[in-house]
């Protein structure tokens, strides 16, 4: 069974979007509690589904020669989960909690428009 260059883009930003996802739950839990392990384990893990999310850009780009624009994306939220990392790190939540729910958002957005490209394409 062969992965192609797109569909692992799609596997990279899907698992990018949970983990983020799974960082604002614990990161409410971690509000209103004592403390979440969970918060600070997640942290890592989405860090590792951004540099996946790069690699996974650099794959699908490279075999088919075609546009280097998701290399950009990918990079943006490598800077993005980079701040993010050590916002949390400093304890400066009044930037950390509103860049995590950009991110969210944005990675929900490529995993959206991915979908509706991939759509287009087999139609």
């Amino acid at each position: 069974m062969t992965v192609h260059g797109p569909a692992i883009l799609k596997i990279a930003v899907a698992l990018q979007t949970l983990s983020i996802f799974f960082q604002a739950a614990t990161a409410g839990i971690l509000m209103s509690s004592r403390g979440s392990e969970l918060h600070h384990i997640g942290s890592p893990v989405m860090y590792g589904a951004t540099v996946l999310y790069v690699i996974a850009a650099i794959l699908a780009w490279r075999p088919g020669g075609g546009t280097p624009r998701p290399i950009l994306y990918a990079a943006g939220f490598l800077v993005l989960a980079s701040a993010q990392v050590a916002l949390g790190i400093a304890g400066m939540t009044p930037l950390h909690v509103p860049l995590g729910v950009l991110m969210f958002g944005l990675s929900l957005l490529t995993l959206a428009r991915m979908r509706t490209e991939s759509r287009g394409e087999s139609t």
